[in-house]
Parts: C-alpha cells; sequence; structure tokens
C-alpha cells in the first residue's frame, strides 16, 4: 500500500469515533445528481437522495437539491439553492422540512502523492413546517481521490464532513458539532457522461444527555455530467 494511502486510510479511521456507549443502526443510501454546463461561467445542479434505515423500518427522508452555480476560477465555484427534504417514518410521511443552501467548492485545489485534495463550505438554514424557529448549521467538507493507476479514471474515494449547529431550536438541539460523516468508497465511469460511487459511510451523531448514534451505511450513486 502507497504511504500516501495508509496515512489517510489511517487518518479516516482515527476520525470515526469510538462505538462503545454509542447506538447502532444499519441504513442504505441511494443517490443521482446531474450537473448542467449552462456557459463557461454558469452550472446548474439537481441531486436526489432516498436513505433507508433498519431502526425506522424503511424510508425516512428523500433529499432534493437544487443549485446555481457561478464558477469564479477554475477550482473554485460558488453556489446558492434551495434543499426540499420530506422526512418519513416507516415511508409514512412525518413531517416537511425546507432548506436554504450556500456553498463554496475549491475542486482539486492541492495534490498530495498521486491524488487530489478537494474541499467544500456549505452553510444552511432550515425550516420545518409547523414548527418555530429558523435553525443555521454549517458544513465543512474534504474529500481525497487517489486514481488507481496514473492517468487513470477509477479510484479510491475518501471524504469527512462535519456538520456544526450555529444555533438550537425545537427541532435542532445540539448547538455545536451535531455529527460528522466519513465515506471510503471507489469510483469509476460506467459512461462518458455517467460515473458510479459505491462504499461505506460511517455517521456519528452527537447526542447530549444521552447515548451518540452510529449509523452504517451502504453507499451508492450516480453523477450525471452534460
Amino acid at each position: 500500500m502507497r504511504p500516501t494511502l495508509k496515512l489517510l486510510t489511517a487518518s479516516l479511521a482515527l476520525a470515526v469515533p469510538s462505538l462503545a456507549h454509542a447506538t447502532e443502526d444499519d441504513q442504505l443510501w441511494t443517490g443521482v445528481s446531474a450537473t448542467v454546463k449552462l456557459s463557461d461561467k454558469w452550472r446548474f445542479s439537481q441531486e436526489v437522495i432516498a436513505r433507508f434505515s433498519e431502526d425506522r423500518d424503511g424510508l425516512y427522508e428523500v433529499e432534493m437539491n437544487s443549485l446555481l452555480g457561478y464558477k469564479v476560477t477554475k477550482n473554485v465555484t460558488v453556489w446558492a439553492g434551495y434543499t426540499h427534504d420530506p422526512n418519513y417514518n416507516a415511508g409514512e410521511f412525518a413531517v416537511m422540512e425546507h432548506r436554504g443552501r450556500q456553498q463554496v467548492t475549491f475542486d482539486n485545489i492541492v495534490k498530495i502523492g498521486p491524488g487530489q485534495l478537494s474541499a467544500r463550505l456549505r452553510l444552511e438554514e432550515r425550516w420545518r413546517e409547523g414548527v418555530d424557529g429558523t435553525a443555521w448549521r454549517f458544513r465543512p467538507y474534504v474529500k481525497y481521490v487517489l486514481p488507481f493507476k496514473e492517468g487513470g479514471k477509477t479510484a479510491l474515494v475518501l471524504s469527512h464532513e462535519s456538520f456544526i449547529d450555529l444555533n438550537t431550536t425545537n427541532f435542532q438541539r445540539v448547538e455545536g458539532e451535531e455529527r460528522m460523516r466519513n465515506l471510503i468508497a471507489i469510483t469509476t465511469p460506467i459512461t462518458k457522461n455517467v460515473n458510479a460511487e459505491i462504499g461505506y459511510l460511517h455517521q456519528h451523531g452527537f447526542r447530549p444527555n444521552a447515548e451518540d448514534a452510529n449509523d452504517n451505511v451502504a453507499s451508492f450513486a450516480l453523477s450525471f455530467s452534460f
């Protein structure tokens, strides 16, 4: 194993909190996204993610993200948009969440060994129908992509994302880091414009005065670019 890969894999493992004193849930997340080049500078992105949980008896969330992006430089894009996020209990509709979303993406900003590091800074405003208050959340994200061979498109993906709640409401009750997601996956092209990613994601939720939560997630996603 290459030294760079050893270091990053070890770092990812250390970032995953201990399973002691925590509840566990097995989940499946499936996603489809499409990015359309509107002009040299403008992009439009649409993403749909369906999440299923063993503990919640099936479907519990369908997240639909619509974003308009403007390329500031070759590697930096500013995005803004809306998230439509119905939540379910055992497949039955429970509550509707709406989000405003703003983010800046930094693509392939640092080369580490044979791979590339990317990052994203995301800010969200969350509202739930029938519940008072606006919940503010900050989500920093880093991703390392390591091709299996030089110039190849099939690669190992390692990523980390933290969810940092900036305030509390009736539905956002943790001020500070509420959860983290760590992913290890394989990405590969299927056709010229279609890419597939399959992997394992560990989501750790911090719960004051209760057992933390650990979700073991099988993740599969398709992405289209036009």
